[in-house]
Formats: structure tokens, C-alpha cells, sequence
């Protein structure tokens, strides 16, 4: 029996955030958000609105507080100081969830080359050990995740996502192969051993539907969990899957770094791949991917077309 909670949303006006609103209201849960009001998406009428800046927030947490939430979402914690947000709810609502990432892991600098030493072992788990280095001052998930855990009277679910692809996808992950497909170039180049480099994906409407579980499950108070698909794909396997689902016959050629515009050259190193045990958010919330596969990747090809 799905229990109906009260849910208070900051953000969830952006790419991922819709899909979690609406499988919220959907479900019969009570959804109200708080955001600045310059993006609207479609959203059900059920949904209450808030408008207002994040540094602004303070102003309105009294009439948020008398909605009396039992969770609060922040889509959109991207330094340890964000985290003020959902501590104005401690003693105020039963549990809170923040969106991170996947980039938090030591494996992540490793490859970046900002945390030294050997490639970590993978899978990776939630236990993995993080970065111990902050590269920007404006993106911290780590200090996020920290500040998070030492909230007091507010459990906090941690929700890691990998890079995600579908309509709306402000970074454009999968744009520049569908030009290369659809002008009919018969190479895409990588750089040698890049090719062969694994990372994480998921897309949009299930990574939605998983925050969408953290916030209604109970069980998932003060949990981490990963979401991605079960498979990390190198960057040769991902761009052939593309082309399956587009229909291009050209050929995925890896060659020196040199023969490549510089723009184009990747820093990392390949050696540290990345593979996530998701096993925790399969059992524990009954997670899994909702959209079928190819056709994921069919409306992230149309919509970068469009």
C-alpha cells in the first residue's frame, strides 16, 4: 500500500526535476515547490508552487513549514553551504533527499589526475572512498554528502546519479555523434585508449523515477545509493550503441592524441575506469529502469535533432 507523503521540492524545475514531480503527483503524493518561477516546465495543475531565490528562502520557510512536509527534496546542492536549505527543515519535516553524483568517488580524481595514486578497484560501492580534493569551489558534492550526514533531527537520503542523457540534457552528451550520424561522416574519432575508457549513464526519466522512490520509501531515510544502468559502456561500446539505434554504418577509429584538434583531447587517465555495484536502490527500493533502452536513446536522438 503506498502511504501518501507530503513533499516539499527544491527546484525540480530543470532536467531531471520534472520527472521526479510528476511521478510524485502521479503516485498521490503532495507536492510543492519552491523556485525561482524562470523555468516552468509542464507540470500537473495538482502542484503547488512557491516562487522565490534560494537566498531568499529564509523569508518563506515559515509558510513551507506549516505544510507540514514529512520529506524535503533538494534537486540542486552543488556546495556544502547549499546544505543551510535543508537544515532550516531540521525538526520541521520527517527526512530530507539530495541529489548528487557519481563524480564524489577517489576513483574520480584518480582519473582526472587530482587525487594521485593507483586506479581504484572496481565495482565501485557506496562504501567506496571519496575525493579529498575540492577542483571547484562553485561544485562539491562531497561537501554536500558531509554536511549532510551531520544534520541533526533530519535524516538525509543520498542519491548518486551517473551522467544522464535524454530530452533537455543542457550538456548536450550525445549531440555531437548524432551530427557526425546524421551528416553522413563515415569516421568518429577517439583518442587512443579513450575509446576503450568506461563511465556511467542513465537516462533522465528513470534516473527521475529513482529519486522519486528515495523521496517516497521510508526505508530510504539516511541511505546512499547509486542509480545507473546495470552495464558501463567504454566510449567505443556507447557510440556503437548510438549508431545501432540511429542506423549509421560509419566506423569508431581511435588514433594518437596528435591527430586530434586540441579541444579534443582528453585529460584523463584511461586507466581508471568505472564500473557501480547498484544492486542497494534495486533491492532495497525495488528500482529499475522504466524505459526501454533503445528507445531512451531514440528520444535523446530526436531531440538533439530538434
Amino acid at each position: 500500500m503506498i502511504v501518501t507523503v507530503r513533499v516539499i521540492v527544491l527546484g525540480g524545475t530543470g532536467f531531471v526535476g520534472p520527472h521526479v514531480v510528476r511521478e510524485l503527483d502521479r503516485s498521490g503524493h503532495d507536492v510543492t515547490l519552491y523556485h525561482s518561477g524562470r523555468t516552468e516546465p509542464d507540470l500537473p495543475s495538482t502542484v503547488r508552487h512557491v516562487h522565490g531565490r534560494f537566498e531568499e528562502l529564509e523569508g518563506h520557510v515559515d509558510g513551507l513549514r506549516a505544510l507540514e512536509p514529512d520529506v524535503v527534496l533538494d534537486m540542486i546542492p552543488y556546495v556544502r553551504e547549499d546544505v543551510a536549505r535543508l537544515r532550516l527543515f531540521a525538526g520541521h519535516a520527517g527526512r530530507a533527499v539530495a541529489v548528487s553524483s557519481m563524480d564524489v568517488y577517489r576513483a574520480f580524481g584518480r582519473a582526472v589526475g587530482t587525487e594521485p595514486g593507483e586506479p581504484e578497484p572496481l565495482p565501485l560501492t557506496e562504501e567506496s572512498p571519496l575525493r579529498t580534493v575540492v577542483v571547484d569551489e562553485k561544485y562539491d558534492k562531497v561537501g554536500v554528502e558531509e554536511e549532510a550526514a551531520a544534520i541533526e533531527d533530519l535524516p538525509v537520503a543520498i542519491v548518486r546519479l551517473p551522467a544522464v542523457h535524454g530530452p533537455g540534457d543542457g550538456q548536450h552528451r550525445l549531440r555531437g555523434y548524432v551530427r557526425s550520424m546524421d551528416a553522413g561522416e563515415r569516421e568518429i574519432r577517439f583518442q587512443e585508449g579513450v575509446d576503450e575508457w568506461r563511465w556511467l549513464r542513465g537516462y533522465v526519466e528513470d534516473m527521475g523515477h529513482a529519486v522519486a522512490l528515495a523521496v517516497a520509501e521510508p526505508a530510504a531515510a539516511g541511505r546512499v545509493f547509486h542509480v545507473a544502468y546495470e552495464r558501463s559502456w567504454s566510449e567505443r561500446e556507447w557510440v556503437e550503441e548510438i549508431a545501432r539505434v540511429h542506423g549509421w554504418s560509419g566506423d569508431v577509429v581511435a588514433v594518437p592524441p596528435e591527430d586530434l584538434p586540441e579541444d579534443e583531447r582528453f585529460q584523463i587517465d584511461v586507466r581508471q575506469s568505472f564500473d557501480v555495484d547498484s544492486s542497494r536502490i534495486r533491492e532495497e527500493l525495488g528500482y529499475a529502469e522504466r524505459v526501454d533502452f533503445d528507445e531512451a536513446l531514440r528520444r535523446t536522438i530526436e531531440w538533439e535533432r530538434s
